[in-house]
């Protein structure tokens, strides 16, 4: 008697689990939005759209990535000069954010 081997699951069929289950064990395949959960309580450092940075504390964001940031430094690059702004806590609009860098700001060489 000869039998068909059973193909296996198509990669196009991977249930969310099992896409999440993997993402757990080679941080490289994590959701955005998971990476961002794992950032709650430290340093983030935010690039925004326009001439702005910002380096605060992580205390939450929702499905919009809007974040609620506390200790913040806001650094806002004009032509002038570079205007450094330190505030206690913001709620920031996700809509302009173009990167966000886990860990803080790297320090000034």
């Amino acid at each position: 008697l000869h039998q068909k081997a059973r193909p296996g699951p198509r990669p196009e069929e991977a249930t969310m689990a099992t896409q999440r289950k993997e993402a757990k064990t080679n941080m490289s395949q994590l959701l955005p939005l998971e990476l961002i959960d794992k950032c709650i309580g430290s340093k983030i450092w935010i690039i925004m759209k326009g001439d702005k940075e910002l380096v605060g504390t992580l205390r939450g964001f929702d499905a919009y990535v809007n974040m609620v940031l506390d200790d913040v430094t806001e650094y806002d690059f004009a032509p002038e000069g570079k205007k450094v702004t330190k505030l206690d806590s913001i709620l920031l609009n996700g809509n302009n954010i173009s990167i966000l860098v886990p860990g803080g700001k790297p320090t000034e060489s």
